[in-house]
């Protein structure tokens, strides 16, 4: 079984924004993460250590201005934490191994898909494609993927 650790060498090849949400608990601007639109088939891993967190056929259109998820494609690999800044009490999400930020999760998702809904910054994410996951040793996860429209 795969290995995933927090890989000095991809947090030191971070940009800058990458680095302020993964490693500061930053947030990108609602709209402007580069997988918002992403309707290919595949996986997002953590930018950090490469676990694989979510998959394509759990992305959907939620109208919040990040990609959002209705469950982790390994949920050992999303960590939730009590999150009490902003004056509010919210559900941090973090890669379990990377320790990455990742965004939040929030009871307002699809009910017939579980009521859940993972908020995710792109700039947390690989998006590997499905065309690409048995090279990039991603193969055990193809079952989990399916073509979107």
């Amino acid at each position: 079984m795969r290995q995933y650790t927090k890989d000095p060498d991809a947090v030191a090849a971070l940009s800058p924004e990458e680095y302020r949400v993964t490693q500061q608990s930053g947030t990108e601007r609602p709209g402007t993460g580069k997988l918002l639109e992403n309707k290919d088939p595949g996986i997002y891993v953590d930018i950090v250590s490469g676990e694989p967190l979510f998959a394509s056929s759990d992305k959907y259109e939620s109208g919040c201005g990040w990609p959002s998820f209705t469950k982790p494609i390994e949920p050992a690999h999303v960590a939730e934490i009590e999150d009490r800044t902003l004056g509010m009490i919210r559900t941090e999400v973090r890669s379990t191994h990377g320790d990455s930020h990742l965004g939040h999760v929030f009871p307002d998702g699809p009910r017939d898909r579980g009521g859940l809904r993972y908020c995710i910054n792109s700039a947390s994410l690989r998006f590997v494609h499905r065309d690409d996951m048995e090279a990039e040793g991603y193969g055990d996860y193809l079952n989990q993927v399916e073509d979107i429209a």
